[in-house]
């Protein structure tokens, strides 16, 4: 993992280890529903970490796996009022964050790229803890 990566997750919420930071608690209190409807319900709760999602638009972001995020958007251009839509990943790797885009396009992130990403992810993993899982994102005890 890149010095940046390191020192970014330390600043933002202590901890160099993006595994142990990332990881949600074991066990799930929504034991009926499948994996899909529960990452479409912290999709839900990542979608608004970006502001208000405009009328007619749709955004989606989520953790896939340990180490992939997706971000998509999907709504119509107010310029052109043409249907616009982008599907970004991230894969959070050993020397940084790789962003893969449609086209193919690929780049590491960096500078405030990067500090975004890790404050959004920061961000996500604490409400999708605290609102969908019911426990508090530092001590990954159940919340009363």
């Amino acid at each position: 993992m890149s010095n940046v990566f390191k020192k970014a997750f330390k600043l933002i919420i202590g901890e160099t280890d993006t595994q142990v930071a990332l990881r949600m608690p074991k066990g799930r209190p929504f034991k009926n529903l499948t994996e899909r409807e529960l990452i479409q319900l912290e999709s839900e709760i990542g979608s608004k970490l970006f502001g208000e999602v405009p009328r007619g638009h749709r955004r989606e972001f989520f953790c896939l796996d340990k180490r992939t995020w997706i971000w998509h958007e999907a709504g119509k251009d107010s310029l052109t009022g043409k249907q616009t839509e982008q599907t970004i990943r991230y894969e959070v790797r050993d020397n940084g964050v790789l962003k893969v885009q449609e086209g193919p396009r690929y780049s590491f992130i960096d500078g405030d790229e990067l500090k975004n990403f890790v404050t959004a992810t920061t961000m996500y993993y604490e409400q999708v803890a605290r609102h969908v899982y019911a426990r508090d994102p530092h001590t990954r005890q159940k919340i009363a």
